[in-house]
């Protein structure tokens, strides 16, 4: 009992730790989103010496962590083929977010949505 205490006790103080290490890296400017949302990502590409933005859009299937460790997963299908792209949100090579479109879901993990092609995946809109 006391060694849990004492651990409980250490997870704290390394939470605050973290958080005052990482606070600089943390962007401000996150645009409000959730899970079953259209999102249209700017990431920064490096190629060699050269260095492009793509954009990447789709649906955020996972919104996951807290803080700097703050990672979502974004899903499109591509020419029939199921693309899935997990960004760290306060990446530096994450130039921005757009959302495109709110979608209503009951669920905050959409890992069904991997089993649906074509009309099966439209969902409903949130707030329209």
């Amino acid at each position: 009992m006391v060694r849990v205490a004492y651990l409980c006790g250490m997870s704290h103080l390394l939470r605050e730790i973290d958080y005052l290490v990482n606070a600089p890296y943390i962007k401000a400017e996150v645009p409000e989103f959730r899970a079953g949302d259209i999102v249209r990502l700017r990431l920064k590409i490096v190629e060699g010496e050269k260095e492009r933005v793509q954009v990447f859009e789709g649906m955020v299937i996972q919104r996951r962590g807290q803080g700097s460790h703050e990672m979502i997963t974004v899903r499109k299908v591509s020419n029939g083929v199921g693309v899935e792209r997990i960004v760290p949100l306060h990446s530096p090579y994450l130039l921005g977010i757009e959302v495109v479109r709110r979608n209503k879901v009951r669920r905050a993990r959409l890992f069904y949505m991997r089993g649906r092609v074509g009309k099966a995946l439209r969902l409903k809109r949130r707030g329209a």
